[in-house]
């Protein structure tokens, strides 16, 4: 799904998520928890303890695997990730997918044309991601050079705006 159908119509609308209405009134946790798409995410969310930063006024850019994102990951990753001990890693993973400031659609593709045909995003973990376009689709590339496509766009929420991405982003 690309972008260039990302006009001021679409801020209005609650576009659906995982089987889910996701309503611009509601913060990016309280949308998410909703998405059938993305129940591993929110474990990790609430895992890294990262609940009441997502919740608060932000605003953020959400670069949000699927599900299916983090069962492409080597077997075991998730579960790891997830035990107590590996608290740093999942928070430095889940924060790699956050960039600091509202980054819509538009805004991303303005600074990728500016950036003579990528941006370099800084993430809320301290790394960064570049994205591009391909075709009309915006991908965004870790720091171990996996690529993950934007399949839908300007998930606009009270505290930012997400975009659901169909690979885990891995910093470096």
């Amino acid at each position: 799904m690309g972008m260039s159908g990302s006009g001021s119509s679409a801020m209005a609308s609650n576009p659906m998520v995982g089987g889910a209405a996701m309503y611009p009134t509601k913060d990016i946790v309280d949308n998410a928890v909703n998405s059938k798409d993305h129940t591993t995410l929110v474990a990790a969310v609430k895992a890294a303890g990262l609940v009441d930063t997502l919740k608060s006024p932000g605003p953020f850019t959400v670069f949000a695997p699927t599900n299916a994102a983090f069962a492409a990951l080597p077997a075991g990753t998730v579960d790891t990730l997830l035990k107590p001990e590996n608290k740093p890693t999942l928070t430095k993973v889940l924060t790699y997918h956050v960039v600091p400031g509202k980054m819509d659609g538009a805004a991303l593709m303005s600074a990728i044309n500016a950036g003579g045909g990528k941006a370099t995003l800084k993430t809320a973990s301290g790394g960064t991601l570049t994205a591009t376009m391909s075709g009309g689709n915006v991908m965004v590339t870790d720091a171990k050079g996996g690529t993950a496509m934007v399949t839908i766009a300007n998930v606009y929420q009270s505290n930012g705006v997400i975009h659901v991405v169909n690979k885990v982003l891995l910093p470096g």
